[in-house]
């Protein structure tokens, strides 16, 4: 049974990146006194972020005992041996070419009801859930940034690449927490004991704390791990996107944990990574804790997102 959620409240967790201040108008201000709008909605209307996920358990729980936890883990081992700079190089030359299908952004949504994630910890519900779940949360606390909205809609869309008609690629070359390669593996990221069997751990050149990186050149000229959020950046970047900035930076980071939780791997950033890692944590609140086993009713909403696309995307995209 499908229950409809029209209007989903979510409340807005100031992080500590935040200072609790507002200006004249209203909205919160940030770090280096970017603006953001404040949230829409009333105090007594507000959801509560859950403590629990869906299984009953703390969010992002990578040591709990269970059966899922122990394939979580074993995602992790792979990818963590398997994600190199050489790997990485291939993948980026293969999937840049965007010559594995013609279709449009809801074409693609549709498609994602195939895929699970096998690396997240919280749900196993299919995907497409999942991107009307977060997208719907902020459309409710933002009503007027439409191209958040749309952001949230499509931030998982890459996942198509462990389908095989998209080269049908192991799960730890799609989903699962992003990092650099090219440079020394931060012991932030999850299940880091596994990076010792990554021949890229021991090679001197890749192995420092910049490796092949200078300070502050910016994380567009930093390889990241191969997986769905680089691919769906690439597809947007190449098919013409009209998104701003940010938006193509939450989709391209949005699983860097190390980052924009741990506050590790700062030192690869400029400026404009700094601005739009603000609008990454805003996000990021509503990726995470909107997961739930309550469904979107699709055809409800299908409309709305419809429009979006339009405004922010091509007909049809070369993926």
């Amino acid at each position: 049974m499908t229950i409809s959620v029209e209007n989903p409240i979510f409340v807005e967790k100031v992080s500590a990146f935040e200072r609790k201040s507002e200006d004249k108008t209203g909205d919160l201000k940030l770090d280096g006194g970017v603006l953001i709008p404040n949230m829409a909605t009333k105090d007594d209307e507000a959801f509560l972020a859950p403590d629990m996920n869906a299984f009953g358990r703390q969010f992002r729980d990578f040591d709990a005992e269970s059966e899922r936890q122990k394939r979580v883990e074993e995602f992790y081992r792979l990818q963590h041996i398997n994600q190199t700079v050489d790997f990485v190089t291939k993948m980026r030359a293969e999937y840049g070419k965007l010559d594995k299908k013609v279709m449009s952004i809801w074409e693609c949504c549709e498609l994602l009801n195939e895929v699970v994630d096998e690396s997240d910890p919280d749900l196993d519900e299919p995907q497409i859930q999942h991107l009307l779940q977060s997208a719907e949360a902020i459309r409710k606390d933002y009503p007027n940034e439409d191209w958040l909205h749309l952001t949230a809609l499509i931030h998982d869309l890459g996942k198509v690449i462990t389908l095989p008609q998209f080269g049908g690629l192991p799960q730890w070359a799609v989903v699962g927490d992003t990092f650099p390669v090219g440079c020394a593996f931060d012991e932030s990221n999850v299940h880091h004991k596994y990076f010792m069997e990554n021949q890229d751990f021991h090679n001197k050149a890749y192995n420092t704390k910049n490796g092949i990186y200078s300070q502050r050149c910016g994380l567009n000229n930093v390889m990241m791990s191969w997986g769905h959020d680089d691919y769906m950046y690439l597809v947007a970047k190449e098919n013409g996107s009209t998104l701003p900035s940010a938006g193509q930076f939450i989709i391209r980071y949005h699983s860097f944990y190390p980052l924009h939780t741990a506050r590790e791997y700062t030192h690869l950033m400029n400026e404009e990574d700094k601005e739009n890692l603000k609008w990454l944590h805003v996000f990021n609140k509503y990726d995470l804790y909107s997961k739930s086993k309550v469904h979107i009713d699709v055809e409800k909403v299908k409309p709305y997102y419809m429009s979006l696309i339009k405004k922010y995307f091509p007909e049809n995209l070369r993926w």
